[in-house]
């Protein structure tokens, strides 16, 4: 049996500005405590954060396009319905 190789694209929620931050990478784990600690630049200013969403791919190239999905209008929406009963429990 092959070893699979998996990319995640996930979601997380601002909590400080109540705005997605969409990204991609291979250990997702490692990538949240980076996003936590604030070694992201890009939400280093949005802290904290909380995983809302994520998605396993089994091809780089698909979890880059999924990522591009989500950061589209169609993706947005998308997120929001699919998302819509969480994100009204918190709201």
């Amino acid at each position: 049996m092959n070893h699979l190789a998996v990319y995640y694209t996930y979601v997380l929620l601002s909590e400080s500005d109540n705005k997605f931050y969409i990204g991609f990478t291979k250990k997702l784990e490692r990538r949240l405590e980076e996003h936590e600690k604030g070694l992201v630049s890009s939400t280093l200013h949005r802290r904290p954060l909380r995983l809302i969403y994520f998605e396993a791919c089994l091809n780089k190239i698909d979890a880059i396009e999924r990522e591009k999905y989500f950061k589209s209008g169609f993706g947005r929406r998308f997120l929001n319905n699919r998302l819509e009963n969480y994100l009204t429990e918190i709201s």
